[in-house]
């Protein structure tokens, strides 16, 4: 499977993801700190679409032959360097880097207003990953 294949399919798989929390995002904080369920699926979701963007990014650094991350938000900062994504949003979008090391290492202590913040705003960013993700795409032979 070419770079490119493998990443039109972990945008797929991103968009699933960020549509469910999409689906969500109204819920209200009481409501998402009292249902159990539905908190496990934000989150998990949350640490899905953040997993699979940094695959895309990784692919990308592969790819290209870009210096090699020493960690996960590394990955954000080396494609924003690279022009891929805008060098500011990179940097915003390392945090999500960070939350995604919160949701998988310290998974007992996942802040409830943190969650909830990145529920009501920061879908959006994948949105404008996905954006720029396709324009590098469609510049691929």
């Amino acid at each position: 499977m070419s770079a490119k294949d493998k990443i039109i399919r972990k945008l797929n798989y991103m968009q699933k993801y960020v549509g469910y929390l999409k689906s969500v995002r109204n819920t209200g904080m009481k409501t998402l700190e009292n249902n159990y369920e539905l908190r496990s699926s934000v989150e998990r979701n949350f640490h899905l679409a953040i997993e699979t963007a940094i695959d895309i990014g990784e692919i990308i650094i592969s790819e290209e032959g870009y210096e090699r991350p020493e960690d996960y938000r590394s990955v954000f900062l080396i494609i924003g360097r690279q022009g891929i994504l805008p060098e500011t949003f990179s940097v915003d979008l390392s945090n999500a880097a960070g939350f995604r090391n919160i949701l998988v290492h310290a998974y007992e202590d996942v802040d409830l207003e943190l969650l909830y913040s990145f529920l009501t705003e920061k879908l959006d960013d994948f949105d404008k990953f996905a954006g720029y993700i396709s324009d590098y795409v469609s510049g691929i032979t």
